[in-house]
């Protein structure tokens, strides 16, 4: 038998792989702590080999000798009634996920237990009896279970339930004792005996058990080892203490441990804990040896719990932490990859693509909503948490916003609605996050409040009255304070009142160190940024986005100083009065372009004319149509207009099925004027930046085509029966010549997100050297879902496995056959063919990792989604060996 039990200590212990393959995971991890030479509790290793077979084995002869090696390390005898040495017997299965009871106190009987009341008191003593009893009792329980002895089963768990709330509860000494004898019957004969050789009968008694209980077990045959140490007690006196702590900040990284010990006590419980740091010296000197051992060779942050026992430190464990933050992660990584105890690759594939939504947004201090009513669940727009006064409209918002700023008071303000359109942008740009009832993941508002920065939460369960709002029984009125608090794992949850947040950092978090390390890993696959605003398109480059993939000219016209003129040329009677609205618009629409040219120097910069529907950009309220009205009249025109006019004619833009009518490329062959005012800004830009010395890279996306023939009239034009298109390629020579430039390189492309564009994408590529596929309406279309109505039914699929998850997150098996054969039939017509997605399924890992199959250049998705898609990118490159 002794050939098949292993010691292990801070200076003994064997890493042959056919032992480790024998003592299961608890006792492969003992062995793994023995090597790094660290004080940790010795003790012996019964393989799995004979595990089961102890019940035929006179055990005391083999064990003695490992026993003294025991009591020569810790000072204490086995069985010893005056210094009684204790054990505990830890089950040390191969799967991690079996669960087995823990074993405390083997060697605690009639005889030692006045020795051992010496040192810690009556009380505790006999808790810890109380303790050794109750993981007995699971033994037999389970044994009972295995044998199908009902009755037997139901008496142990009766007794255990009673245990466990005596083990909790406050006794006296003498309730404890007359507990544990009312217990004891439970139990093998001679369990607690007062004879001489009691604690070694004691122990042998409960290995026999579990043995039989192993054996009966045959999902765990042959496959269990059991694992015997000493026990060691933090209150043992006044020169004894127990403690917890991380090899590091959990929260920052900071390269100090955290965490508390708790003087002259066994564990935490009603005891006073002090900061980690202001123990000892000498003891924080090998606590802080033993963090950095650890750390370095598990690469990871740890914690660890250790025992002072009479001035002797031991380590009693150590775990993986499961609560650390991204940052201190990515910190602890750092600081191992600078000591070279890890590589470039090791740091990119050690960080889960999602967790970086942490660290690009601000996080809830756990502590701060401890006493805060909370509301759970939800579906997750947009990841972060923020905290605001609630507002029900976007003119109540801005104009909030607008006070509070003058009067210096908070300016935090959460933007509440059923859902939000283009002109809630302005307002989705001002609040810390949004909170409505209606769409998902990829409605209006997550996708804008993800490309800003912000935080999204749908509630469908939301009902909006007024200016108030209520959840089932929980009513919120405007101006209240709420939290909203969307992790990038877990469930939602929103917090009436305000919670303390930590807000991110990327330099000091080492965001921008670690996105030097994934750029090195991306070679010929890229992440572009969706992007419209100057700030958007510079935080995105920070974070190594190489271009833009998709800028929606539509956003740029609901700022306040320029939707009124927008609607002005929407209404417009005549091409000379459209025309006369689009010159103001000119100078706009090409500082818009010379900004984020200039910032993405050298990058391609793919700029979508306008898409959204016309009647997005009127007015869909009271306040907003009276401000309209009030300037369509102030207008130095000749030409008046009444009220009822303008109302008349907003009224008559509506459209039944918007999305599938007036919009895109449909905009620009009823009025080409429009296209041919962004093309001249575009282009005004770009020579501009040439006579500066800028490089620039500008791509062109015609939206939403159906054919070719629409792709060939807006590029090239075309005269018919007196009637005639400019094409925009002479705008942009026209543009030239008037400057007197040279040409620049540039693309025309179109956006496929229609089944029929992916079709014929072969006769499209005739025309277009791009192609962008826009996979939140491509998705749309080719499922008949609608992004903003489907999650009030989308429930009921998922439960019933009618759909592989959320189409507009994982792409939908069909919509990546279309993409595959768009990508295929138009490289047959032009070989040279860019292709991207733009959809906000290009942050996702599994989406990405299909467009890098399907042979596409980029993915683009929004400033603050361009770190994950990066990473992601990187990984697949280093799995697949491809840097």
């Amino acid at each position: 038998m002794k050939k098949n039990i292993y010691f292990f200590s801070d200076s003994e212990y064997t890493s042959k792989e056919e032992v480790h393959e024998k003592i299961g995971i608890r006792g492969r991890r003992a062995m793994e702590l023995a090597s790094l030479n660290l004080p940790i509790l010795p003790g012996f290793i019964i393989d799995a080999e004979i595990a089961q077979r102890l019940d035929k084995i006179n055990l005391k002869p083999h064990l003695t000798n490992f026993f003294k090696k025991l009591e020569s390390g810790t000072g204490k005898r086995f069985g010893d009634p005056e210094n009684p040495m204790l054990v505990k017997i830890v089950i040390s299965p191969n799967m991690v996920i079996t669960t087995y009871p823990t074993l405390h106190n083997f060697g605690l009987t009639e005889s030692t237990l006045p020795g051992f009341i010496s040192f810690v008191g009556e009380n505790f003593a006999r808790h810890e009896v109380q303790f050794l009893i109750r993981g007995n009792l699971e033994i037999e329980a389970r044994i009972a279970e295995l044998e199908n002895r009902d009755d037997d089963v139901r008496t142990l768990k009766t007794a255990m339930g009673e245990l466990d709330k005596e083990l909790n509860a406050e006794m006296t000494a003498k309730q404890r004792e007359k507990s544990v004898r009312k217990h004891l019957a439970s139990l093998p004969e001679g369990f607690f005996s007062s004879k001489k050789q009691d604690a070694y009968n004691q122990l042998e008694i409960t290995l026999k058990r579990i043995s039989l209980m192993l054996k009966l077990d045959d999902l765990e045959k042959n496959d269990t080892a059991l694992i015997i140490q000493p026990m060691v007690y933090g209150n043992y006196g006044k020169d004894s203490a127990s403690g917890m702590f991380f090899t590091r900040n959990i929260v920052t990284g900071e390269r100090k441990i955290q965490g508390d010990f708790f003087q002259s006590a066994f564990n935490s419980i009603g005891a006073q804990g002090k900061d980690i740091n202001k123990i000892t010296k000498t003891y924080l000197v090998q606590l802080d040896k033993i963090a950095q051992t650890v750390e370095d060779y598990f690469k990871e942050i740890r914690s660890i719990r250790f025992t002072i026992e009479k001035k002797k430190l031991w380590l009693i464990d150590q775990r993986a932490v499961m609560k650390k933050s991204t940052q201190a992660e990515i910190k602890t990584l750092l600081d191992l990859h600078s000591r070279k105890v890890v590589d470039d690759k090791f740091v990119v594939r050690s960080v889960k693509p999602n967790r970086l939504n942490e660290i690009l947004h601000p996080i809830i201090n756990s502590e701060s909503v401890s006493k805060l009513k909370s509301i759970e669940g939800g579906i997750a727009g947009a990841p972060g948490a923020a905290i605001g006064r609630v507002f029900f409209s976007t003119e109540g918002l801005i104009d909030a916003y607008k006070v509070f700023q003058k009067k210096g008071e908070d300016t935090s303000l959460i933007l509440c609605m059923p859902a939000t359109f283009a002109e809630d942008v302005k307002a989705i740009e001002v609040a810390t996050g949004v909170l409505s009832n209606e769409g998902g993941y990829a409605a209006h508002a997550s996708v804008v409040a993800r490309q800003y920065g912000k935080v999204s939460l749908v509630k469908p369960e939301l009902r909006i009255r007024g200016k108030s709002a209520t959840m089932g029984e929980v009513a919120i009125n405007e101006g209240d304070y709420i939290t909203l608090n969307v992790p990038h794992y877990g469930d939602p949850s929103i917090y009436l009142g305000t919670a303390e947040l930590i807000e991110p950092n990327p330099e000091d978090s080492g965001m921008l160190q670690f996105n030097k390390l994934v750029r090195k890993y991306i070679k010929d696959f890229h992440v572009r940024v969706n992007a419209d605003t100057p700030r958007d398109v510079s935080l995105a480059k920070s974070f190594g986005a190489a271009g833009v993939g998709l800028c929606r000219t539509e956003h740029m016209f609901f700022d306040e100083k320029r939707i009124n003129i927008f609607r002005e040329m929407i209404l417009s009677d005549t091409l000379e009065e459209r025309q006369t609205a689009l010159d103001k618009l000119l100078p706009i629409q090409k500082t818009d372009f010379y900004k984020i040219f200039k910032i993405m120097s050298g990058h391609e910069v793919t700029i979508r004319l306008l898409d959204a529907p016309l009647h997005e950009f009127l007015p869909h309220n009271e306040e907003e149509m009276k401000k309209f009205i009030t300037y369509m009249k102030s207008r130095k025109t000749k030409k008046t207009i009444s009220d009822n006019e303008i109302r008349a004619r907003c009224e008559a833009l509506n459209e039944f099925n918007p999305m599938l009518g007036h919009r895109g490329v449909r905009i620009a062959v009823s009025y080409p004027e429009i296209y041919a005012m962004q093309i001249r800004a575009i282009f005004e830009a770009v020579y501009t930046l040439q006579k500066e010395g800028v490089p620039v890279k500008p791509e062109i996306m015609i939206p939403l085509i159906m054919n070719e023939n629409e792709l060939k009239l807006i590029i090239f034009g075309k005269k018919i029966e007196g009637n005639s298109i400019r094409g925009l390629t002479d705008v942009e020579q026209e543009v030239r010549e008037a400057v007197k430039a040279k040409p620049v390189e540039y693309r025309f492309g179109t956006m496929i997100e229609l089944p029929v564009a992916a079709l014929g994408a072969g006769e499209i590529a005739r025309y277009a050297e791009f192609f962008s596929f826009g996979t939140n309406d491509l998705t749309q279309t080719t499922t008949g879902l609608s992004r903003d109505d489907c999650n009030s039914f989308m429930p009921d699929y998922t439960l019933f496995d009618i759909l592989d998850g959320n189409p507009f997150q994982i792409l939908n098996h069909y919509v990546k056959e279309l993409i595959d054969l768009a990508v295929k039939r138009g490289r047959m017509t032009r070989p040279d063919l860019v292709t991207g997605l733009c959809g906000e399924h290009g942050a996702i890992p599994d989406n990405i990792r299909f467009c890098m199959d399907a042979g596409l250049n980029y993915v683009s998705c929004s400033s603050y989604s361009v770190p994950i898609a990066a990473l992601t990118i990187a990984q697949l490159n280093i799995e697949r060996n491809l840097v």
